[in-house]
């Protein structure tokens, strides 16, 4: 089974993404932007839920350390902004994907399908 990282702060979205991954993926959770470095460099994921907006270190910035590191692994970007700017500043961090919250199922799965299969 894949293992998939999911880097969320907030309780409710944590638990909606969980309820659409946990029976297909083997699912870990970071709760802010150290965590998530820490954990995608000891868990070694096939995958990165990474929400932006999160405490200590934001997800643009957890990314761009995680890229530094050498880490090719996909990361989808996770926030409730959903203008072209943010999509675009998600990238430009590193991001290989970018998904709005709240995140649609059919959406989620076509991209975790994208870059897992």
């Amino acid at each position: 089974m894949k293992k998939i990282l999911i880097v969320e702060d907030i309780d409710l979205n944590l638990d909606l993404i969980l309820q659409l991954l946990e029976d297909d993926y083997i699912c870990h959770i970071a709760r802010d932007g150290i965590q998530a470095i820490e954990m995608t460099n000891t868990l070694l994921p096939d995958l990165v839920l990474m929400d932006i907006s999160l405490p200590l270190l934001d997800g643009y910035q957890a990314t761009q350390a995680i890229r530094q590191a050498g880490s090719t692994m996909p990361i989808i970007g996770l926030s409730a902004h959903a203008m072209q700017g943010d999509r675009d500043k998600a990238l430009q961090a590193g991001c290989t994907d970018y998904l709005t919250k709240p995140v649609d199922e059919a959406l989620l799965t076509a991209c975790l399908n994208k870059y897992l299969e």
